[in-house]
């Protein structure tokens, strides 16, 4: 069975910070969102589809150095904040490897945002040369685009994948792409009724999520 990891909120700690910074650069732009909100209408989804978004509810185009703006202060306060991994879930990934099943990385975010937060919780190597971006396909989630890809790429059929997620669009995304979705609730941002509501098995700790796996 081949496991799908989604990274952010799954892998890295790197939502609240990254949703604060978020805010932050909407809020320049007058757009009064706080980071609760902020996570609730962009929380999973790619950059891309993030802007469209934002500029959707502005009704108007955001400046052209909008996102390299927003990247740089977002990077520098995954450094300066020292992301690390969620907890237990490098514990999970030996489980699971260990049990025979096979893992890669399927995420909305850039590969070099990938290399720095999961550089910074050691286990970018981990998943080196099986690490997918929402922006090495057209569409990123909700669509199941990217989940497809990762499963195309690593030579397995969609039913036999089960992705590990903790946002709605990505939840969204799995179930279309024929795959189960574990949702991963044990932050107190996740939007339990949502994830099930879009299909999602909830579970709040990485200790559940090998047996979770094994009775799938």
């Amino acid at each position: 069975m081949l496991i799908i990891f989604d990274c952010d909120g799954v892998l890295v700690d790197t939502e609240p910070v990254a949703n604060r910074c978020f805010s932050a650069a909407v809020n320049r732009e007058g757009l009064d969102w706080d980071v609760p909100e902020t996570m609730r209408r962009l929380m999973g989804r790619s950059l891309k589809s993030c802007v469209a978004i934002v500029e959707a509810e502005l009704g108007r185009a955001l400046p052209p150095d909008f996102v390299e703006r927003l990247q740089a202060e977002t990077y520098a306060a995954f450094q300066r904040e020292r992301v690390g991994a969620v907890p237990g879930v490098a514990a999970a990934i030996d489980a699971l490897e260990a049990a025979g099943h096979r893992t890669c990385v399927a995420s909305s975010g850039e590969i070099a945002k990938m290399r720095l937060t999961l550089g910074g919780a050691g286990l970018w190597e981990r998943f080196a040369g099986r690490i997918f971006s929402a922006t090495e396909v057209a569409r990123g989630k909700p669509f199941p685009d990217l989940f497809l890809r990762a499963a195309r790429e690593m030579a397995e059929a969609p039913a036999a994948c089960v992705v590990i997620e903790d946002a709605p669009a990505g939840t969204q995304a799995a179930i279309a792409a024929g795959m189960r979705a574990l949702c991963y609730v044990g932050a107190p941002y996740a939007d339990r009724d949502a994830m099930a509501a879009a299909g999602g098995t909830l579970f709040e700790d990485m200790r559940q999520l090998p047996a979770l796996v094994g009775a799938a």
